[in-house]
């Protein structure tokens, strides 16, 4: 039987590493980056890319005798977008790729949720931790979760994998880590507020070596913490990065209340990008206590592992942690 992969969002920053490892593992036919962008992160040599809108209806003949589908297709920088927008891409994209599967037959869907369905909070959470969005974008993934669900209980036959990834970061990322090195080259980062905040993240090859050990498992469904299990402080991972490739970097705190000021006052510029988002603060000062208890207790969450990241992220970048 032909394995026909198509990866809807396959453009992204996740879906070019996935394509890439996908790609090199020779076990898929064919593999499909299907994206509204026109143009992915980088290319990947044996990989068919094809614009589509998943806030459309999708031609179930778009791509023939497909058997495993990956839905990262998301809107999810926040704050940045309307509510309305998270719920057109996140909720829209979850039923017609669900649509899509229900139409070739499709056995296997893997979907990239979000921690955001936890919702705010210094305490920690795990896979069992009830669910308590506050935002839109964490709504819109909680929802979309429901909505794959649902297509997986129609039949038996069909086998689900949920990860909900912590803050990811690796080549062509462009996100918080990215600016994190970006300051520290620059030879100063300003802690916003406080220093123990925990921030819960994973390289991204590793999330994609732990979707991969997602699949080989026999369970009918799945929904995990894509995280390390050893709760980095915003300090810890700092200081890792300083001592090893940013020496004389310097840092310092600063306190919370004139950073949300400043951000209140200039949050009117911020669509220009000459303002800092109130938001933005308020998430860089809240930690994400997150845990992955079910890599844990399927014997894979080693902990360590965010050092050898970042070396892996410098010699993927040639030292530019871009």
């Amino acid at each position: 039987m032909s394995k026909v992969t198509i990866i809807f969002g396959g453009n992204g920053f996740i879906g070019s590493h996935l394509a890439r490892t996908l790609a090199a593992t020779g076990t898929r036919e064919r593999i499909v980056c299907a994206d509204i962008s026109k143009e992915p992160r980088f290319r990947v040599p044996g990989v068919d890319y094809i614009q589509c809108d998943v806030r459309e209806a999708i031609d179930p003949n778009l791509v023939p005798n497909v058997s495993e589908i990956f839905n990262l297709a998301a809107v999810h920088t926040t704050p940045g977008h309307e509510d309305w927008e998270y719920y057109w891409t996140n909720v829209r994209g979850a039923t017609t790729i669900c649509a899509f599967a229900r139409a070739n037959d499709v056995k296997t869907l893997v979907f990239t949720s979000s921690i955001s369905v936890y919702g705010p909070g210094e305490e920690s959470k795990t896979e069992t931790t009830p669910p308590a969005p506050k935002s839109a974008y964490g709504w819109s993934k909680l929802l979309a979760e429901g909505i794959h669900e649902a297509w997986m209980n129609e039949s038996e036959a069909r086998r689900l994998v949920i990860v909900r990834p912590a803050v990811i970061f690796g080549a062509s990322e462009g996100g918080n880590f990215a600016r994190l090195a970006k300051l520290l080259k620059k030879g100063f980062f300003v802690y916003p507020g406080r220093t123990d905040t925990i921030k819960a993240c994973f390289y991204v090859e590793d999330l994609i070596e732990a979707i991969g050990f997602a699949l080989d498992q026999p369970d009918r469904f799945i929904r995990f913490n894509g995280c390390y299990p050893d709760r980095y402080t915003i300090s810890q991972i700092v200081e890792m990065m300083r001592e090893t490739h940013f020496k004389t970097a310097r840092t310092m705190v600063f306190p919370k209340l004139p950073l949300v000021l400043a951000a209140n006052l200039l949050k009117p510029l911020s669509p220009y990008g000459l303002g800092i988002h109130p938001d933005r603060i308020t998430k860089l000062i809240r930690s994400t206590d997150i845990a992955p208890d079910w890599l844990k207790a399927r014997g894979h969450a080693p902990t360590g592992r965010l050092e050898t990241a970042i070396a892996r992220w410098e010699a993927a970048t040639d030292g530019r942690f871009d």
